[in-house]
């Protein structure tokens, strides 16, 4: 669940604007010319101190500013505002905001290519650690301030889960102790798959109405249960998945399920025939062609699983809509893409996952339909993907998918909202990204959040992409991004003073 506030007012004093320097105190250029790297005088340091960049001459900066400058566009597409996810771990373990001076200056170069905002994971792990309602937010207050300083807007995910395990986590941040101590305590409060692995990202829908018990979306931060863990290799792409539904209190609930229909058979634990975490559909008897999930006990229990998710995120998303309510802010939720097995009668994945979508059934209208009662934007992820470049024989289709939810949200008249599933850089990528923000496919996207800040995107080749991709998108989608990525080059960046032409301005990387 992220949040993103609407307003660009300031709400910090003047006298805390002066602790950053800014897009407007220096007019900082980002530079990615072809150039010999002797006349920059480029001085690199480790990645702990800062790197510095002499300011280059008038000539220099005037043949810079056509990278930045504004154009007209015969494009009539609305613009798309462009937001860029920062590090995982962005707020140090300690609370505090990591690399300060480093992060200021990537904020500046963002600003500076013309970037809305960014977003920031809100770890439970670290702004709750200590003990329940006791909260730090020092690394927080830092952030926004900045971000603020910086003319940006700040999108922030609400992260109830763990961080460390998934695709891209490149930190480890747990849930916080005093939860993980709850849960060595009564194992049941965590998902449970039929073998009886507990999956300790996320506390487990069942325990939606236990007292005491705070919960998010879901694990990533998306409406799903954690069907393909990746930690200690339980999950490889492109298996199925399993179903998570063997805690107490989902067993609970689904033999309560069946006893309201009549059978309670089916109400004692989930499909037996399902098959495990790295089968393809046709090697089990429930996912196959005309298997188990088209029959009436695969129904009977689908609903049910997916019913369950959709409650879970009406509660979740109605108790933001209570607390934010006035503030100005704009709640989203995100949904997860998965795209492999797409093309199978059963899409598997997608079943095990929570999203009861078929062949023959649509699962995306029931999520879309309960994101717009509660005005809640659907930010779905894969946008960057083209179905050309996924394996053959893992079933994939990436652009059906977005297509399906495109249309989805464009029937119930939600607000969609994208991102990239992977790290991409390409012109390809980008291209893609472009071609599915437009409307004429279902709904437009009314903004795109880039995966992810770091040190490879300031790479030249990198960086030209991004800034050419952000004015497309600026402009409505007009492409002309180059089809490959071909950087493997060095990084020149560097900061312009206005008053002072030949003072070194010192900058950094995340």
């Amino acid at each position: 669940m992220a949040l993103t506030p609407c307003s660009s007012t300031s709400f910090i004093s003047k006298k805390e604007r002066k602790n950053y320097r800014t897009h407007d105190d220096i007019s900082s250029m980002i530079c990615f010319a072809k150039i010999n790297p002797s006349s920059c005088n480029l001085k690199a340091k480790s990645s702990t101190q800062d790197v510095q960049f002499l300011a280059p001459n008038m000539e220099e900066r005037e043949k810079l500013h056509g990278l930045t400058s504004s154009t007209h566009s015969n494009n009539s597409s609305p613009k798309v505002p462009v937001f860029v996810m920062l590090p995982l771990d962005a707020i140090a373990i300690g609370g505090n905001l990591n690399k300060p001076r480093a992060m200021n200056a990537s904020l500046m170069a963002l600003k500076s290519a013309g970037v809305e905002g960014v977003m920031v994971d809100c770890w439970w792990g670290l702004v709750e650690k200590d003990r329940p309602l006791k909260y730090n937010w020092e690394g927080y207050n830092e952030l926004v301030k900045m971000v603020q300083a910086n003319g940006l807007k700040l999108q922030v995910v609400m992260s109830f889960h763990q961080c460390g395990g998934n695709v891209g986590d490149s930190c480890s941040i747990p849930l916080p102790p005093w939860v993980v101590e709850e849960i060595s305590k009564n194992p049941d409060l965590v998902y449970t798959d039929k073998s009886g692995r507990r999956n300790p990202e996320y506390i487990s829908l069942g325990c939606d109405l236990l007292p005491e018990i705070q919960v998010g979306m879901g694990p990533c931060g998306e409406l799903r249960y954690p069907s393909y863990p990746e930690s200690n290799g339980t999950w490889r792409f492109p298996g199925i998945g399993e179903f998570q539904c063997y805690d107490k209190y989902m067993k609970a609930s689904l033999a309560a399920s069946a006893r309201a229909m009549g059978n309670e058979s089916w109400g004692r634990g989930g499909p037996r025939d399902s098959g495990q975490y790295n089968q393809f559909p046709e090697d089990t008897v429930f996912f196959e062609r005309d298997g188990t999930w088209s029959n009436e006990y695969g129904q009977f229990f689908l609903e049910w699983y997916s019913r369950t998710l959709l409650e879970h995120g009406d509660k979740i998303l109605g108790s933001a809509e209570g607390i934010f309510k006035g503030t100005g802010a704009k709640l989203s939720g995100k949904v997860a893409g998965i795209h492999w097995h797409y093309n199978t009668r059963s899409h598997a994945a997608e079943l095990t996952a929570g999203y009861y979508n078929t062949r023959n059934r649509d699962g995306y209208l029931p999520i879309a339909r309960m994101f717009a009662k509660r005005g809640v934007v659907f930010n779905f992820t894969c946008m960057e993907m083209r179905d050309g470049e996924q394996p053959q024989h893992a079933n994939c289709s990436p652009e059906g998918l977005v297509r399906q939810v495109k249309n989805a949200t464009r029937i119930v008249g939600v607000e969609l909202a994208g991102e990239n599933a992977l790290e991409r850089y390409d012109g390809g990528g980008y291209a893609q990204v472009l071609s599915t923000s437009r409307a004429d496919s279902g709904n437009g996207l009314s903004a795109f959040t880039y995966l992810r800040l770091n040190k490879r995107l300031f790479e030249p080749e990198n960086w030209r992409n991004l800034v050419e991709f952000v004015k497309n998108m600026s402009e409505g989608g007009n492409t002309r991004l180059p089809e490959c990525d071909s950087s493997r080059t060095d990084l020149y960046v560097r900061f312009v003073k206005k008053s002072h032409e030949k003072k070194t301005a010192e900058a950094a990387v995340v």
